[in-house]
């Protein structure tokens, strides 16, 4: 088991640590602790008191610590017995240990003389917090001069030790609440405990949330401390092991940190449909939680222009733009409403209704096929095929991919996107779809979709056979490192398509890459084929606010990863999906590439497993991660003699039609719509904007 885990596994001892056995006779006691009486005597006590168990660990895939705890500090008065203390002597003896407290860590805390004489009053057996939480590295300099009376009191505190990384995903704890006043009731914590209030902390809050222990402590009736005993050690909670790679978040958000002010990177694992990276920039240090967050730094946090809270992978809601236009090819190809050699004429705009619609340049494509649409994203072509091919197939398709509807995957506020849907058109404005929403809709305007939902929709068309069903969770543990629960890969949605079909879009978003002309040009990598779309997508009209997309898949023979990459766009910003996203990509990849040239090293041959689970032959392939590995080998790399597309990479679970569908929206009329989004190409800097 990895060490962090074992780690884990010790945050119980911390207990006995903190908490230890102890029974003692001080001198001058007079008298056992049998002597203790709350009725006969006033300062004899027996005391049981709960000790907070610690939460469990959240980690990455490999077992590196994203969520642990630490041993934290207050200075603390453990008041001594005072013989018949009037007001004055409660507060002097108080207030000069406060002060020096003070003096030691060069702070000051207010303390209010009502608090310290109603501890004193019902609770003077039990440490009196007054401070801040101590520094870590001044504990033990600050604990060799504590006066007599003042001490340094132990808690458990929740700690994230990369700070900002990945923090809208994994979520911050709050406190249950202060420690209670009056007189001392059975249970009564030592210190505040925590429960997840957003994230992963929140979603798995008892899995997380440990056992808590017991201490007894007994005080004779001259305030001597006869016994202080753990009873029962508090008990760590579960480890929560994410699907998430350590090392590629830290690198994504270092590339989304140089090359954007607000954007994010999504990597998906395609054979398991493991989150690999789930980044959004901006990010906050989920630090300021512990050990709690103030109204004024949470308003701050929360009213930040950039919106630093919001998690633009899974939260941000934007036009897929011409990201979206292999689905359209997709469901022409299957349909047979075009074929692989079908040309049609592109000009430079034409007219729907009454209303002219542009393309993104100035210049005309000419006569082209499915292939040379998608590596030229070429609006005209996909305006005039997917009315040819009807909104009804392409927006079904799109929810089978997962667009419109959440993911799944454990993430506080994901979204859940929006896919336009005649039901509503027909009720909202008494008509359904008309030949300028189709074109609209075709091109990835007057909708959308999260970054996760376009990564997801590029695993399954990588796939081509199911969409994945997205895993953000590898598994959860006991402290001790057994397995509780572990999910395997298995399949969302059926895709339902012609395998011909897949390879020409294939090819295509190949070509985007890799062709002359093509829009993803800077997007390519040094050591592998790409198969990707360029995108652009016109956001808030009324800002003049855009999105670039570069979304796609790797290696394009034999595809593992799939990715999705967006830039947003500042008012007025001059963006495209092939000049501001493209080249994030290759930032991200390159330099893990003899990582990655491992990992896509392709089997030996096909795998296609069966209705069991296994293999056909019931072998593993050389070169393919078994079981042990966490991934299903299945995703075919060549051809299968006789092959009809009926095979599938995973256990497939039909949902009917109607429960993939995500919120509809309110339908943009073509007479409102923007016409035409510009999509910068390779070397077209004169791309031209739409007509309204």
């Amino acid at each position: 088991m990895c060490p962090s885990l074992v780690a884990a596994a010790g945050m119980a001892c911390l207990g006995g640590g903190l908490w230890a056995v102890a029974e003692e006779e001080q001198s001058g006691g007079g008298g056992g602790a049998r002597e203790a009486s709350v009725i006969t005597r006033t300062e004899a006590r027996t005391l049981t008191l709960s000790i907070p168990g610690p939460r469990g660990l959240i980690t990455d895939r490999e077992g590196q610590p994203l969520a642990q705890n630490r041993v934290g500090h207050y200075f603390a008065l453990q008041f001594a017995h005072l013989e018949d203390p009037g007001t004055e002597e409660i507060l002097s003896w108080a207030r000069k240990r406060i002060g020096h407290a003070q003096s030691l860590a060069g702070e000051t805390w207010p303390v209010e003389d009502e608090e310290l004489l109603a501890h004193y009053e019902d609770r003077r057996w039990l440490p009196f917090t007054f401070s801040s939480i101590v520094d870590p590295e001044k504990t033990e300099e600050y604990g060799a001069k504590l006066m007599e009376g003042l001490v340094l009191h132990p808690v458990y505190l929740r700690h994230y030790p990369e700070g900002e990384l990945a923090a809208h995903v994994i979520g911050y704890v709050r406190s249950k609440g202060k420690l209670p006043t009056g007189p001392i009731n059975a249970g009564d914590p030592l210190f505040e405990d925590s429960y997840g209030d957003a994230g992963l902390e929140k979603f798995f809050d008892d899995e997380l949330s440990g056992t808590a222990g017991e201490r007894r402590v007994i005080y004779d009736s001259k305030g001597n401390k006869r016994l202080d005993r753990q009873a029962r050690r508090p008990r760590v909670g579960h480890t929560v092991v994410t699907t998430l790679n350590l090392e590629w978040q830290k690198h994504a958000e270092s590339v989304l940190a140089k090359s954007c002010r607000r954007g994010a990177l999504v990597v998906i694992d395609i054979p398991t449909g493991e989150v690999l990276v789930l980044a959004s920039r901006p990010s906050y240090d989920i630090n300021r939680w512990v050990p709690r967050i103030s109204e004024e730094e949470y308003e701050k946090l929360r009213d930040d222009p950039s919106k630093i809270m919001f998690a633009r992978a899974y939260q941000g809601q934007y036009p897929p733009a011409s990201a979206f236009k292999p689905v359209v090819a997709l469901t022409a190809l299957t349909n047979n409403t075009v074929q692989e050699w079908t040309k049609i004429e592109c000009p430079v705009k034409i007219k729907i209704g009454d209303k002219w619609f542009h393309n993104h340049s100035k210049y005309p494509d000419g006569a082209i096929s499915v292939k040379r649409a998608i590596a030229r994203s070429n609006n005209c072509w996909f305006y005039q095929v997917g009315i040819q091919t009807g909104p009804r197939s392409f927006l079904s398709l799109a929810k089978r991919l997962g667009f419109g509807s959440k993911t799944g995957l454990p993430l506080h506020g994901e979204s859940p996107g929006r896919v336009p849907t005649e039901q509503y058109v027909r009720k909202t404005l008494g008509r359904g779809y008309t030949d300028g929403d189709t074109a609209n809709y075709a091109i990835g305007q007057a909708w959308e979709a999260t970054p996760l939902q376009v990564a997801q929709a590029m695993a399954g068309i990588a796939n081509g056979t199911v969409l994945p069903r997205l895993r953000l969770i590898r598994q959860v543990q006991d402290a001790k490192g057994r397995v509780l629960s572990a999910p395997g890969p298995e399949a969302r949605n059926p895709l339902m398509l012609d395998p011909d079909a897949v390879d020409v879009v294939h090819e295509g978003m190949h070509e985007v890459v890799h062709g002359s002309g093509g829009t993803g040009q800077r997007g390519a990598l040094s050591f592998t084929g790409i198969a990707a779309k360029t995108g652009t997508g016109q956001w808030i009209p009324a800002e003049d606010r855009k999105v670039a997309w570069y979304a796609g898949f790797l290696p394009y023979e034999n595809p593992r990863l799939a990715f999705a990459v967006l830039y947003e766009g500042d008012s007025g910003e001059d963006v495209s999906g092939g000049r501001k996203a493209a080249p994030m990509v290759p930032k991200f990849f390159e330099p893990l590439k003899d990582e990655l040239e491992l990992m896509i090293k392709p089997p030996s041959k096909a795998l296609i497993v069966s209705e069991g689970g296994g293999t056909g032959d019931g072998e593993t392939e050389e070169g393919a991660e078994g079981p042990a590995g966490g991934v299903l080998a299945a995703l075919p790399v060549e051809r299968i003699e006789g092959d009809t597309g009926s095979a599938v990479a995973f256990p497939v679970e039909p949902e009917e039609p109607e429960e993939l569908g995500g919120m509809p929206m309110p339908p943009i009329s073509v007479e409102n719509a923007p016409a035409a989004i510009p999509v910068e190409e390779e070397g077209d800097e004169t791309a031209e904007e739409g007509e309204e």
